[in-house]
């Protein structure tokens, strides 16, 4: 047991070579499905796109974004998804990015409500969904974006705001970093780039980024480096 988990870790931050395309599965929230952009349909669309160009590396990648899911509801999904989006019988996906966690950090029904995943069980779950998904094949995290706290609640009744996404991020980017799991923190990023930068690219929801959010949100995903080998036509 204990050499499968050592040679299954080992793998994790290096890009298989081969020269077929990749076959990589995005799976989370409304960020992944792409929620506010009748444009491009997301950023994980637009890079299906991308890749279906004659001049592009050709890989597939499968959106499995659901809106509203929390981190439980992706470790419950993860692996039965992850196994029928292998094309071939008896193949798997090469890559599973992974994006989830504002939807937990929401506050219920008022401004000091309780959060909708406790983050004591948050950090349970973002360690079982880790190291689940590290056990199936490399794996990438992309973090969630920065609210427009004026424009909450979010249907009534979900109180976002950016101390509790800064502590849950943080939860996040720290249980990757503990197992060497590539974690891009956008909400950092957008936050550095000031208030008036954000706000252009949220929709009128305050929750979900529009169309030139999700522009920029492709184009923070493509100059990632840990991505951006993923991106090579040399695979």
């Amino acid at each position: 047991m204990q050499t499968f988990e050592t040679s299954s870790l080992m793998h994790l931050s290096v890009v298989p070579k081969r020269c077929q395309p990749l076959k990589i599965v995005a799976l989370g929230d409304s960020l992944v499905y792409g929620f506010g952009d009748p444009e491009g349909g997301g950023w994980v669309e637009r890079l299906r796109r991308c890749w279906m160009s004659p001049d592009s590396p050709g890989h597939v990648i499968y959106n499995l974004g659901v809106r509203g899911d929390r981190i439980q509801q992706v470790s419950q999904r993860l692996e039965v998804e992850f196994r029928h989006r292998g094309e071939l019988r008896n193949q798997v996906p090469d890559l599973i990015i992974l994006s989830v966690g504002v939807n937990d950090s929401a506050r219920l029904g008022r401004l000091n409500g309780r959060n909708y995943t406790d983050f004591a069980v948050f950090e349970s779950h973002i360690a079982s969904l880790l190291d689940q998904a590290q056990q199936l094949c490399p794996v990438l995290f992309v973090g969630m974006v920065p609210v427009d706290e004026a424009k909450m609640p979010f249907m009534d009744c979900l109180y976002y705001n950016h101390i509790d996404q800064y502590r849950y991020k943080e939860a996040m980017r720290v249980a990757c970093s503990a197992r060497r799991i590539p974690y891009l923190d956008i909400f950092q990023k957008w936050m550095d780039c000031g208030e008036a930068w954000r706000l252009k690219r949220l929709s009128k929801d305050g929750l979900h980024p529009n169309t030139l959010g999700y522009q920029t949100l492709l184009e923070d995903v493509m100059n990632w480096e840990a991505f951006a080998c993923y991106n090579s036509s040399s695979l």
